[in-house]
């Protein structure tokens, strides 16, 4: 039976450019590295990785999605433009919680997710 969430992975294509955008822009530490194509972030608990795979995985085809979630969205979102990542989704408020869609540079896409309290 399934108990929980083991990881989120997006595939990548350009592993230099994937590692910069998700440490440097958005701020994750590195937890782990399996011989330079497989990257893991520990979120609390939850592990975010990028996969740089064989041919037959193609990066930002529509994949699944990772919702991130941050203390302040309006800052968040603020903060990413000034470094020109794009912006899918403005925020929108919903009953729980605000959210916006930003992407990578391959196009996989990341919700920014603040609760309400």
């Amino acid at each position: 039976m399934i108990t929980s969430v083991a990881f989120f992975v997006y595939q990548v294509s350009d592993v230099a450019r994937a590692r910069h955008f998700y440490e440097e822009v958005l701020g994750l530490k590195l937890e782990s590295d399996y011989r330079g194509c497989w990257f893991e972030y520990d979120l609390q608990g939850t592990t975010f990785a990028l996969a740089a795979w064989g041919k037959d995985r193609v990066a930002g085809a529509q994949g699944g999605t990772a919702a991130f979630e941050v203390d302040d969205l309006d800052a968040t979102v603020a903060a990413l433009r000034k470094q020109d990542v794009r912006v899918v989704q403005e925020p929108i408020e919903t009953p729980v919680c605000r959210m916006a869609r930003i992407a990578d540079p391959d196009y996989n896409e990341i919700i920014l997710h603040q609760r309400k309290a």
